[in-house]
């Protein structure tokens, strides 16, 4: 009953979040919520930018990018001199260089991937200044992104798409800012650990045993860890702790907010661009693949664990057990690993790598699927919109007419910067997967042999070239080889998709409008939902086939069972 709770509770929530937070972003976006003005200002005389004056894709693009990598520059510096800044009452030394080099790619590229225990390795002021405050920016940037497409569809022979330093401030802002904020006063409220106090250390006489807990400023971090669709916790535990995630509120609460947003954006889509419907089309996609990959994992999750079976204990009623929190039990710890490796989140309340075979298939696809249902925040919504153009070409050539969405022609720019999009998270999982299991280096990393080693790895890379960062914990990554190849992975899997989003958005907002007519393709009906669903499921199907054949199925098929 507590799961269908759970369910019900978060569709009625989510529901109402779709049309209301929508409907602000819209707003937010289009510069009409401006009640922090005199905090706006400063911000853009500090730029040098004139929030009236707007950016051509190339510019935006060249902003962001040189955002991007001056703010990679700066987290790698203070994570490199940590040792020799304030707020660090464990007196924790400099991280190394490649740990450093991958960890600030990690959150400025929104995907949180980390290779490091950060209650032994990361000081107060490194996971505040530097790692917390990527969580707000990087997201800001994808936000940014999405909505700069959006205008490419909304405008009409128009040569900007927007400036891009005014939304990321404005998304911070009046969306990140005051939500997270929100957020985290119940987070800290229902007991996560917020604190400059340092560590606690307990002796127990009766046993002459002495404890060290780590402690810090965790409340606040986790609200905007899942708001923003960043993942990455304080703790190494992530959310399975009690100090990140200490009751079934938080634990409800981190799944609404982790898919706020990005359902959100639909709205917002169909606000700026003049028709809902358009935007309730792409909605209508994401929540059905998103129902049927909860399904499936959570039946998946609630088969008994063979290997505690063979230990001779074949009555599992609570399912696959190994490696969850009993507060949360199989089934709303799938729902939540889907919601996170759905979206960019990335975060855990259990074990992902003791999840059954078929579950892990079910985190390992969400991902797999470019991460559209619903996706990351901002990047959620760009990639589908690239799915969507991809769809109506198809459904153009069917009824033989030059293919138009929201009445722009898509003609053959359109189609190959969606193309390029669409295929770069592909070929760099499966080009990078193969490099790794074809040197010593890479193969070292996996703790298990076999097809579940294979998967870790597989997992690995495919969480960082989407910007998730959740793994197979059997992955040991905190090696020259994965630093390096994984800061990599994350920057290819963002910027190669971010830069042909924009070069979209520019073209888009050229072209005039085509007037609908008898023969128009209709983009917001039932039947293009399915065909936009059938592209997604047929380029992540096709492509990575192969690849989860020789890790999940070929585990779960030595079970003697599928299922």
């Amino acid at each position: 009953m507590g799961y269908f709770w759970t369910i019900a509770t978060l569709v009625v929530a989510l529901a109402v979040t779709w049309r209301y937070l929508g409907s602000y972003m819209a707003a937010v976006f289009d510069g009409r919520v401006r009640w922090l003005r005199v905090v706006e200002r400063p911000i853009y005389r500090a730029l040098r930018t004139d929030p009236e004056q707007e950016q051509t894709w190339t510019r935006y693009a060249a902003s962001l990018v040189v955002f991007s990598g001056v703010s990679i520059a700066v987290t790698y510096l203070l994570l490199r001199v940590q040792g020799s800044l304030p707020m660090n009452p464990q007196h924790l030394g400099a991280v190394p260089p490649a740990l450093s080099f991958n960890t600030s790619v990690s959150f400025v590229t929104n995907t949180n991937w980390q290779n490091y225990a950060g209650e032994t390795t990361m000081s107060y002021f490194s996971q505040s200044a530097a790692l917390m405050v990527q969580q707000f920016v990087s997201p800001a940037v994808g936000a940014a992104v999405a909505i700069a497409l959006v205008r490419g569809f909304a405008r009409r022979g128009s040569t900007t798409i927007g400036n891009f330093w005014v939304d990321i401030t404005r998304c911070m802002l009046y969306v990140l800012l005051p939500v997270s904020f929100l957020a985290g006063i119940v987070f800290v409220g229902e007991g996560a650990v917020q604190t400059l106090a340092g560590t606690a250390t307990i002796h127990d006489v009766l046993n002459g045993v002495t404890q060290t807990i780590a402690r810090g400023p965790i409340g606040f971090m986790e609200s905007i860890k899942q708001f923003g669709t960043n993942g990455g916790g304080f703790l190494n535990g992530n959310s399975a702790t009690p100090f990140e995630n200490p009751t079934p509120l938080t634990n409800w609460l981190s799944i609404y907010l982790v898919l706020a947003i990005p359902f959100a954006l639909t709205y917002t889509f169909g606000k700026m661009v003049g028709s809902v419907r358009h935007g309730a089309a792409l909605l209508g996609a994401m929540v059905l693949i998103f129902g049927i990959w909860v399904g499936f994992t959570s039946v998946a999750e609630h088969q008994a664990n063979p290997a505690v079976a063979a230990a001779g204990v074949t009555y599992q009623p609570a399912g696959n057990m190994v490696g969850k929190e009993v507060r949360f039990g199989d089934t709303t710890s799938a729902l939540f690993g889907v919601a996170s490796t759905s979206t960019s989140t990335g975060s855990a309340d259990a074990s992902y790598d003791s999840f059954t075979p078929m579950g892990g298939f079910g985190l390992m696809t969400g991902m797999m699927l470019g991460e559209v249902t619903p996706g990351g925040v901002g990047s959620g919504l760009y990639t589908i919109l690239v799915y969507a153009i991809i769809a109506v070409f198809l459904g153009g050539l069917m009824i033989g007419r030059t293919p138009e969405y929201l009445g722009k022609k898509i003609q053959a720019r359109e189609v190959k910067l969606a193309g390029l999009a669409s295929l770069v998270m592909p070929l760099a999982v499966i080009v990078l997967t193969a490099i790794a299991v074809s040197v010593h280096a890479g193969r070292a990393g996996p703790l298990n042999a076999g097809p579940h080693g294979f998967s870790e790895i597989l997992y690995g890379l495919t969480s960082q070239a989407n910007n998730n960062g959740s793994a197979f914990a059997g992955l040991s990554a905190n090696t020259a080889f994965y630093n390096v190849v994984g800061a990599i992975d994350m920057l290819i899997g963002r910027f190669g998709v971010i830069v042909p989003a924009l070069a979209l958005a520019g073209t888009l907002a050229a072209k005039g409008v085509v007037p609908e007519s008898l023969g128009t393709f209709r983009t917001d009906t039932p039947m293009f939902v399915g065909l936009v669903i059938a592209v997604i499921v047929i380029i992540g199907g096709l492509t990575f086939f192969p690849a989860v054949s020789l890790g999940p199925v070929v585990e779960q098929l030595s079970h003697g069972r599928f299922f």
